[in-house]
């Protein structure tokens, strides 16, 4: 069985705009007029300019590098991770669906966990695949994806791609690496790994060797929005063998990425020291949260997150709990899915340590 869709093992479809960044690059030279794209680069944007100053304004005008030369030049250089072997797009969630649909037709075996990331599944049955669901692993301070029960399930289901959130959502829950990879080599031989990493920069060894790895059959996704608080401006990268992100090229809108985007994920990785700061700020504020929860009778799986998650009795305790909160104007996630209805994620800001903040919860929990 092949790991791609089959329409892809073919010449091309190439990206019929590479843009004039990649031009520049190529002929090793800058072009100063720019007179074939259609931008809007003689709009004055003078409204624009008031509001956001001209710098926004000026990137606003025109395409961004639809290569994202800068932001994967940095990635490779923090990471190092081979630039053949990234590929930046429009958030981890756009990522998730080039990933689909480069591996998966209509009516093709996807497996992921039951009540896990529920954009993946929403993306699966969008692209029209076939979704079959395992069950989380829960015990006394355990809430985690069932690693065994996924290769089982993929090789039952002859399945195109496993969907694996590592730390998960909204567990919390880290596997290492060893066994990430243990997964991999067991699954079929033409199933890919679809690794959602959206919260690696929280793991305590985000800066291990590993982190940048370019692992065969596994796609590892991550995000600018958590650790990088870039959520409103949509940027995300992949790391793969360069073979996978060809076809990924395939099936990918060129422009997908603003160069407002592109700007600010390039100041936010010439800045990691920021970053840094953030996450140690985030990770205090997690351990204080579930420390306090924890003293009201919580049963609260560790976190390896920017969230804490609180498993209730049932899942109707925990939809009465989230209606009380929302009613008192704190919105927290609980998830759609039955199967982990009795779960709330709550975020770990400085706001959900405010005394009161989580009335509704802890009075369930005292009583």
């Amino acid at each position: 069985m092949s790991r791609y869709a089959r329409h892809l093992y073919r010449e091309g479809p190439d990206n019929p705009f590479p843009g004039l960044k990649a031009l520049e690059r190529r002929l090793g030279r800058g072009i100063p007029h720019r007179l074939g794209s259609n931008e809007g680069l003689d709009m004055p944007h003078r409204a624009l300019t008031a509001r956001f100053g001209e710098a926004v304004a000026e990137l606003a005008r025109g395409y961004g590098d639809a290569e994202a030369m800068g932001v994967r030049e940095r990635l490779s250089a923090a990471l190092g991770t081979p630039l053949a072997s990234l590929l930046v797009d429009a958030g981890a969630d756009s990522l998730l669906a080039l990933v689909l649909r480069a591996t998966t037709a209509p009516g093709e075996p996807v497996v992921t966990s039951a009540g896990t990331y529920p954009t993946f599944r929403y993306f699966a049955e969008g692209q029209g695949a076939s979704v079959a669901e395992v069950a989380y692993r829960e015990g006394p301070g355990m809430l985690a994806p069932d690693l065994d029960a996924l290769a089982a399930r993929a090789h039952d289901e002859r399945a195109r791609l496993v969907y694996l959130a590592n730390p998960d959502n909204p567990g919390g829950h880290l596997h290492d690496d060893d066994a990430v990879l243990a997964l991999r080599d067991a699954l079929p031989a033409a199933c890919t790994l679809l690794l959602d990493e959206a919260y690696h920069d929280f793991r305590a060894d985000a800066d291990s060797p590993e982190a940048g790895a370019v692992w065969p059959g596994v796609v590892r996704v991550r995000t600018f929005s958590k650790a990088h608080g870039l959520a409103g401006l949509r940027i995300g990268y992949a790391i793969a063998e360069p073979e996978t992100l060809a076809m990924l090229h395939k099936v990918r809108i060129h422009y997908a990425v603003s160069s407002l985007a592109l700007a600010a994920a390039e100041t936010v990785l010439d800045h990691p020291g920021e970053t840094r700061e953030h996450v140690a700020a985030v990770i205090d504020r997690r351990e204080r949260l579930a420390a306090r929860l924890r003293e009201c009778g919580a049963d609260m799986p560790p976190s390896a997150t920017n969230f804490v998650t609180v498993r209730l009795a049932d899942g109707e305790t925990a939809a009465r709990v989230h209606r009380h909160l929302l009613e008192a104007g704190s919105l927290v996630h609980r998830p759609a899915h039955p199967a982990l209805g009795h779960v709330l994620r709550i975020s770990t800001l400085e706001d959900a340590l405010v005394p009161g903040r989580l009335a509704a919860l802890t009075a369930a929990l005292d009583g």
